[in-house]
C-alpha cells in the first residue's frame, strides 16, 4: 500500500473501531475488540484494498498508536476515543501532577465556564506533555494548551486511566481543576 492508501485505511479503521463498526459489517465485543480477519474483509467490502500485512503496518506505524492488536494478533481495537459503548478494562491509575489538553482559542470561554467534557466520546483525552497537547490542538487551527491540576483532581476522588498509547482518560475535568 502507498502512503495515501495507508492514511485512508487508517482513518477508516478509526471510524469503524471507535464510532461505526457496522460501516464495515462488524460488531465489537464489550471491550472493543473485533477479529482482524473480519476487519480486513469489512474494509475490502467498503472498497479499501487492505491486506493483513497492510493492517499490521497501520498498527505498527500509526504515529499516535491508535490501535492495539491482541497478543496473538487475531483481534484489534482502538486504544481510546470511542463513541460506541465499550469497557476497555483500564484500571484507575494515579496521574502525574499536571496533564494537558490541546484545543483552539474559540473553545476557551466554554472550557473555562464548563470545564473539559468528552462531548460525544466516553472520556476526556489528556496528554502527559504540553507538546503532545499542542499537536492535538493544531488539528483544528492555532493550538492552545489547557493545563489540568490532575494531582489535586485525583486527590479529591476523580479517577484517571492510562491507555496503552500513553493517553490519559478522565470522565470530565471540572473548571476548578484548570490551571491559569
Amino acid at each position: 500500500m502507498n502512503d495515501k492508501e495507508l492514511h485512508r485505511a487508517s482513518r477508516f479503521l478509526a471510524l469503524v473501531l471507535r464510532h461505526d463498526p457496522a460501516r464495515a459489517g462488524l460488531t465489537l465485543d464489550p471491550q472493543g475488540w473485533t477479529g482482524t480477519d473480519a476487519l480486513v474483509s469489512g474494509c475490502r467490502r467498503a472498497g479499501l484494498r487492505l491486506t493483513p500485512e497492510g493492517l499490521r503496518e497501520i498498527v505498527e506505524t500509526n504515529d499516535r498508536k491508535r490501535f492495539a492488536l491482541s497478543p496473538d494478533g487475531l483481534r484489534i481495537r482502538a486504544q481510546q476515543g470511542h463513541s460506541v459503548r465499550v469497557d476497555l478494562r483500564l484500571e484507575p491509575t494515579a496521574p502525574p501532577t499536571r496533564l494537558f489538553h490541546g484545543t483552539v482559542g474559540r473553545f476557551l470561554p466554554a472550557i473555562h465556564r464548563e470545564g473539559l467534557r468528552p462531548m460525544n466520546r466516553h472520556h476526556m483525552h489528556l496528554s502527559p506533555a504540553p507538546e503532545t497537547a499542542r499537536r492535538v490542538g493544531a488539528r483544528r487551527g492555532t493550538p492552545v494548551v489547557v493545563t489540568v491540576d490532575s494531582a489535586r483532581m485525583h486527590a479529591e476522588g476523580h479517577e484517571f486511566r492510562l491507555t496503552g498509547n500513553g493517553v490519559w482518560l478522565a470522565d470530565a475535568v471540572p473548571p476548578e481543576y484548570l490551571v491559569g
